[in-house]
């Protein structure tokens, strides 16, 4: 599931102030206050913190980002599935964002990596890689994932240009024969689901073997099973076997498992969930983690991913942010 009830059952902004009486008193900045206090501290300029940044400034809040300048879909050239940015350049969809954003003056936009993060007597603290310590009133973790994909030869090199996670977002664009280089039982699910797309090969490059109704699913979905070793990746997306073959493809997907792309979360205490992918951080239904005053958006804290969840996600807990600020 991407999002999860509100604690006890009551209301999805709970009383931060007794469950952690160290964060600030709620309103506006004290006079004198502003100078030194970020109404939110967003770890994270991706898709998803931005897009809580600009729900916090249009609420005349102080934002500030901090951000370490690796998007997770750098290596794409196109972005599809995201409504009125279909087909751009993931780049230009982010440069226009971050335009926007900064359109407002209560935003600052740091570009360092936060290495550290603390609660303290004035809400929280983050330590950036050069030493600066920043304080907020509520921090958003949106720090993305980092994706693990099996260390086959040439599958670096083709990420996010041949070799992709989601057939959501790149599947449309293929014709041909598609692989799905196998990760572990969840990538039977892939397999399926990519065959709608197009005639697929599952490649199980040893990472689990399927049982005989798993088989008979992939047949009744016309997926060839290839139990040989996958040795390199080459051309286009060509994939060598063990025994020598080599099978061309017109492109290969992969169930990469993740993990957050920092561990600020640890350092703050927040809870992790684990998906078929990797963990993700744990939020309730109004994206707040299990540390009071601490959100978090984006492929961090969810199961399933793509640059229009990460968006709605992100807005969700902007709003949040700004909800409980003003009423605790």
């Amino acid at each position: 599931s991407d999002s999860f009830p509100a604690r006890g059952g009551g209301s999805p902004c709970p009383d931060e102030h007794a469950l952690n009486p160290r964060l600030p008193p709620l309103g506006a900045p004290e006079h004198g206050e502003a100078d030194m206090l970020n109404d939110v501290i967003i770890l994270g300029g991706g898709y998803a913190g931005m897009a809580a940044g600009l729900q916090v400034a249009r609420a005349r809040r102080r934002v500030l980002v901090l951000d370490a300048g690796l998007r997770r879909n750098r290596f794409a050239s196109h972005s599809h599935g995201f409504l009125g940015q279909d087909g751009k350049d993931p780049g230009d969809i982010a440069r226009q964002a971050r335009d926007q954003l900064m359109a407002y003056p209560s935003v600052t936009w740091i570009e360092e990596e936060a290495v550290a993060a603390s609660a303290e007597v004035n809400g929280f603290t983050v330590t950036l890689r050069g030493g600066r310590v920043e304080v907020g009133r509520r921090l958003v973790l949106a720090t993305g994932v980092q994706d693990i994909y099996p260390d086959v030869p040439g599958l670096r090199e083709r990420w996010g240009k041949k070799v992709f996670h989601c057939p959501y977002c790149h599947g449309y664009e293929l014709d041909g024969l598609l692989g799905v280089l196998a990760t572990g039982p969840a990538s039977l699910t892939q397999a399926l689901l990519v065959s709608d797309w197009g005639p697929v090969i599952l490649f199980l490059n040893g990472s689990f073997i399927p049982d005989q109704d798993q088989r008979l699913r992939l047949e009744a979905r016309g997926v060839r099973i290839e139990p040989s070793t996958v040795t390199e990746i080459r051309g286009h997306s060509d994939v060598v076997l063990a025994d020598g073959r080599e099978i061309a493809l017109a492109g290969i997907f992969v169930m990469a498992k993740v993990q957050p792309g920092a561990s600020l979360f640890a350092d703050l205490g927040c809870v992790l969930d684990e998906g078929p992918q990797g963990s993700f951080i744990r939020t309730d239904a109004m994206k707040q983690t299990t540390v009071a005053g601490v959100f978090a958006c984006g492929d961090a804290a969810r199961s399933t991913h793509s640059v229009s969840m990460a968006v709605g996600d992100g807005a969700l807990a902007g709003q949040s942010v700004h909800r409980s600020l003003v009423l605790g």
